[in-house]
């Protein structure tokens, strides 16, 4: 049964000692009050249980309805999808258990939903915080300063606005399908419909960036809203996924992989290519057409150059097949469209 208004908190913990206090009381303290909350501490090896533990009497006093489940680590995937499967609200929030929500961030979130049936998710800013759960800033290399003088981004949203200038945050263009194709500019701390989760299927296995994906999928349904203030605390340190600039950006490319697809017979093909290429200076994933003997290898494979090469003639080059590790010498036998995609032949 969904509970009317009911916003269901889904936490996934995993060794987390040191803040997933600071998130449960983040939500202790939130303004709106008809809140479950769902916490899954995922197999942590530190001490995550026992703070979680030490917090759950408190909850009760809190909280509409309170679940702890401590299980055995299976990833942070099946992990969300055993937290929304069991969610009783209308609407589910997911925060991680290094993060906080500042204390009107459901009562501002669920408002907007609440009165406006054709959205589906509602997001607000981050401000970001360092260990020790310190307001903090980002300079031009997104380095934590303190200084508003030393700052060139004072919120996460400010850095998302810099980096994607094409979208007008305050429009309905935000979070729409083809603006999504380029990269995930989405910010955390988000609100969705749990009837608009289920009806994707909740987050993808398949996908490296559940989140990216995820977004993909609620905008080919419905709209997303941004809300223009900080209503999240996202934490910024070494471990966190987002400092991995090469590795997030394979992801990415291997996400909307998945899109093909979809983006092909919606229309969308051209923005799909071209989303491919949208980061020059790290190298550009092109998709190629490769025939073995008249046979495919895959009809859509990602492969990455790197430098001065992506602009050059490419005549012939050796490709690693990425399902058998065989290599193929390989040449152009024509350019397809749009010049990041090109079919190949094996010589």
């Amino acid at each position: 049964m969904i509970y009317k208004n009911l916003v269901s908190v889904i936490i996934p913990a995993y060794n987390h000692e040191k803040f997933v206090g600071e998130t449960i009381d983040s939500l202790c303290a939130q303004s709106y009050k008809n809140i479950e909350l769902i916490i899954l501490n995922d197999g942590s090896t530190d001490n995550t249980d026992q703070i979680i533990q030490n917090t759950l009497s408190e909850c009760e006093r809190h909280f509409a309805h309170v679940n702890y489940i401590n299980k055995e680590n299976e990833g942070i995937i099946k992990t969300l999808n055993k937290g929304i499967a069991i969610a009783k609200g209308k609407y589910i929030y997911i925060i991680a258990s290094d993060d906080s929500a500042e204390p009107k961030a459901l009562e501002s979130l669920h408002d907007f939903l609440s009165k406006n049936s054709d959205y589906g998710l509602a997001v607000g800013d981050n401000y970001i915080i360092d260990d020790y759960g310190e307001r903090c800033f980002w300079n031009q290399k997104s380095k934590n300063v303190y200084k508003k003088s030393d700052a060139k981004f004072l919120t996460f949203g400010e850095k998302l606005k810099d980096c994607r200038k094409d979208v007008d945050f305050n429009s309905e263009e935000f979070g729409s399908y083809e603006s999504l194709l380029k990269g995930n500019y989405i910010p955390n701390g988000y609100l969705i419909r749990k009837d608009i989760l289920d009806s994707i299927g909740g987050y993808s296995e398949d996908a490296p960036l559940e989140d990216y994906y995820m977004m993909m999928q609620i905008s080919k349904i419905s709209k997303l809203k941004f809300i223009d203030k900080p209503l999240f605390n996202y934490r910024c340190h070494s471990s966190n996924t987002i400092k991995q600039t090469k590795k997030m950006i394979k992801f990415a490319a291997e996400t909307l992989m998945l899109e093909e697809k979809y983006a092909r017979e919606n229309g969308c093909e051209n923005e799909f290519l071209r989303a491919l290429g949208y980061k020059k200076k790290f190298g550009i994933p092109f998709i190629f057409d490769i025939s073995k003997s008249g046979d495919t290898f895959k009809e859509r494979v990602i492969f990455r150059i790197l430098g001065i090469r992506l602009l050059s003639s490419i005549k012939t080059f050796d490709m690693k097949d990425p399902f058998t590790n065989k290599k193929h010498h390989l040449k152009v036998i024509k350019i397809i469209g749009i010049p990041v995609c090109k079919k190949y032949e094996k010589i």
